[in-house]
């Protein structure tokens, strides 16, 4: 067979994603401190992006505020909430960024309901009336664990060699300040004893907290109770035997403690007031402080007020008037290349934020139609919901409102919610009826679990059962996985509990 080169013309179709679009996509991702953070990095890689002051007169400005019209929707549900309404936005990413808007739809609700807000659903906060975040909200960075660690080593008395190998094991603490390394083979990979390592590791487990540097839970908490004197052959065996306390096996530790039921029951109490994770305090970090991208408030209409939160959009605007003069002024044509870059990439971006601030909008809207019972009535009125639905109803791609709703976050009047948590499949009807969401099913279970007394602890076949007769299919497996899910003992565990506690 010979081998022969040769020009073809072919004619093909093929997706072509520009960086601009990547650059959108991975903007609609973004959770508000991730964006906060991009902006500020091109504001500054940007000399023609200029952060909007609000009375700045070195820009030109567009005839309506970039990031704010249209940021506000008005939702009116009356029973007909599948209807899909016209948004704010037209466009979608995969296909064109046309900026062309149209005015938000209207439906209306029944307000009949007695609406009960003092409870909120499984996966959100706690309720509030108000959001407003000050400065006063936020505590100072604590220093780091390994700071700490350190600052206590440098005014410890070691030898040099000793120091060296204390300083080597603290670099290995983890952040919940459990040193999870075989010591043997520290010492010979450090070329040292092994009676030496564990020396500076016993140095290290004297300082504070206490119960930091332990190899497992159980040197952890042998520690605490060694500092508190309280390390006597009962509370030896009970520590030994922490599987049997987490069972709930009383009579069992009872007999190995050979103390009285009273006796144990302090022993528990000194046991849970430990710290099972002492490094816990000295993340380094503050502990996350989510602020909502959108606000859910009720209206006087009756209605629902979708609203975003304009704190968490960074307002940028292209500084055209700059543009032009040092396009004058500049002579070879790569600067005049770099420069219209720049000009192209801040229009881009600005063009981009608002898209993004407009989607989040329209989807949220759209969840709202969706999920009104939820506003109404609690998590027993989740309805199941794909991204399909919303992304059909909205006329965008499910893969456009998976990101949309990814490290977003809402305020509604029942609590704070990621917007991801209003998606629920669905678990099918006895009857062949409309399905019930999966997140409604395990906030059932939950609630005829809390109302279990020692004598009526409610088996897994017989939730089943209970399911079943409300009209929820449901197989005993998926019971078991959902209360596994929350953290809920067996039923043999908790008719344990129950009958301790009676």
């Amino acid at each position: 067979m010979a081998f022969s080169q040769r020009m073809e013309i072919k004619q093909g179709q093929s997706l072509v994603m520009t960086p601009q679009l990547q650059q959108a996509i991975k903007l609609l991702q973004f959770s508000n401190v991730e964006l906060t953070s991009f902006v500020e990095e091109e504001l500054i890689r940007n000399p023609l992006l200029q952060r909007d002051q609000g009375d700045s007169v070195t820009a030109d400005k567009p005839e309506k505020p970039v990031l704010e019209p249209e940021s506000r929707s008005e939702v009116k549900l009356d029973g007909k909430a599948g209807k899909a309404a016209e948004e704010a936005v037209d466009a979608d990413f995969e296909s064109t960024y046309a900026t062309s808007r149209k005015d938000a739809g209207e439906v209306s609700r029944d307000t009949g309901a007695n609406l009960d807000w003092s409870s909120t659903g499984s996966g959100g906060r706690s309720s509030f009336e108000s959001l407003e975040f000050g400065i006063d909200q936020l505590e100072a960075a604590k220093p780091g664990l390994h700071d700490h660690l350190y600052n206590q080593l440098s005014i410890a008395n070691l030898d040099p060699v000793a120091r060296m190998v204390a300083s080597n094991l603290i670099s290995q603490v983890e952040d919940d300040g459990y040193l999870r390394v075989n010591i043997e083979e520290e010492a010979i990979r450090l070329g040292v004893s092994k009676k030496l390592a564990l020396d500076a590791l016993k140095v290290l487990q004297g300082f504070e907290p206490t119960g930091i540097c332990a190899r497992d839970l159980k040197e952890c908490l042998t520690l605490q109770l060694r500092e508190r004197d309280r390390f006597d052959p009962a509370m030896q065996i009970m520590v030994d035997n922490l599987e049997l306390l987490a069972n709930q096996d009383m009579p069992a530790l009872l007999e190995m403690c050979e103390v009285d039921a009273e006796d144990l029951a302090d022993m528990v109490a000194e046991l849970r007031a430990l710290d099972p994770k002492p490094g816990d305090a000295f993340s380094g970090t503050t502990a996350a402080f989510v602020v909502p991208d959108v606000f859910i408030r009720e209206t006087s209409e009756g209605g629902w007020s979708v609203e975003l939160n304009t704190d968490t959009l960074p307002k940028v605007l292209v500084n055209s008037r700059y543009y032009a003069e040092i396009n004058k002024s500049a002579h070879s044509e790569k600067d005049k290349t770099f420069i219209s870059e720049c000009h192209q990439s801040a229009n881009w971006l600005v063009k981009s934020l608002d898209q993004r601030a407009q989607t989040i909008l329209k989807v949220t809207t759209e969840l709202v139609k969706q999920q009104d019972g939820f506003l109404a009535h609690g998590v027993s009125a989740l309805r199941p919901l794909t991204l399909k639905t919303v992304a059909d109803a909205i006329e965008m791609h499910e893969s456009t409102v998976s990101r949309v709703t990814a490290n977003k976050f809402v305020s509604t009047p029942r609590g704070l919610f990621e917007l991801k948590y209003f998606f629920t499949v669905a678990i099918p009807s006895v009857n062949g009826g409309e399905g019930h969401s999966a997140e409604a099913v395990r906030h059932r279970i939950k609630g005829l679990i809390s109302e279990e007394t020692a004598s009526s602890v409610l088996s897994d076949d017989r939730i089943v059962e209970i399911l079943r007769e409300a009209g929820v299919e449901i197989a005993r497996r998926t019971v078991a996985k959902y209360r596994e899910s929350m953290h809920i003992p067996s039923s043999v565990q908790r008719r344990r509990i129950l009958k301790q506690s009676a």
